[in-house]
């Protein structure tokens, strides 16, 4: 019977780490059995030595065992297309999130008559559409997560999101809102400039995190 290792991996936060993780040991000649655990932060596998497996796993950017931060990568660049491919996918469910609470938020102000009779100032109701924005983006994660994990683990997972990522976001939508149309609104043809301002803007900086430690926003 083929012994099984098991290796404690710091810094896992999301699905995203454990495919990683786990297409990292799996790419190593006679690996086999590879299972990789985020809510217990293990990764099991036989048919290799544990020290082949603990470097590859440095590699991505996540420590070992009782290491308590990743190991840092000397070798960051800005042009890995994996990278770039994957930070844009997470940015892009980031966005989807960030999307629905703040353009709804900011569509109950000017179209229901009770919210817009209350004459909150622009800047209340843009700084309410990043809140809602934010939250419900941790509830669509949590939703997602749910598919592989309990609801407990996947709402710590949830809200353990890059904050940096979602409010700069929230911050670029709503600043290109009130460039173009002088308040906060909603019309057929600001809604793009505003996703693409939203998506550009964390981008750089998800994929940064995701390179450098191996950690995504989604």
């Amino acid at each position: 019977m083929t012994e099984v290792t098991q290796l404690k991996v710091n810094g896992m936060t999301c699905m995203s780490c454990v495919g990683r993780v786990a297409d990292a040991l799996n790419s190593i000649e006679g690996a086999a059995d590879v299972s990789v655990n985020l809510e217990q932060g293990l990764a099991n596998f036989s048919g290799i030595p544990d020290n082949i497996a603990t470097q590859a796993i440095h590699q991505l950017g996540y420590s070992v065992g009782s290491e308590s931060s990743p190991i840092p990568q000397n070798d960051f660049n800005w042009t890995d297309g994996p990278t770039w491919k994957q930070s844009a996918h997470n940015t892009k469910w980031c966005l989807v999130g960030c999307s629905i609470g703040d353009f709804g938020t900011i569509a109950a102000f000017q179209f229901v008559p009770y919210l817009d009779a209350l004459g909150w100032s622009t800047m209340s109701i843009m700084l309410l559409a990043m809140f809602n924005g934010i939250m419900t983006s941790i509830v669509l994660e949590t939703i997602i997560l749910t598919a592989q994990m309990a609801l407990k683990e996947a709402f710590r997972v949830a809200i353990g999101m890059s904050l940096i990522s979602m409010i700069s976001m929230e911050a670029a939508m709503n600043i290109v809102d009130f460039v173009l149309t002088g308040g906060a609104k909603l019309t057929w043809w600001v809604i793009l400039p505003m996703l693409i301002a939203g998506f550009l803007t964390p981008w750089p900086y998800n994929y940064w995190r995701l390179k450098k430690y191996g950690v995504s926003c989604h």
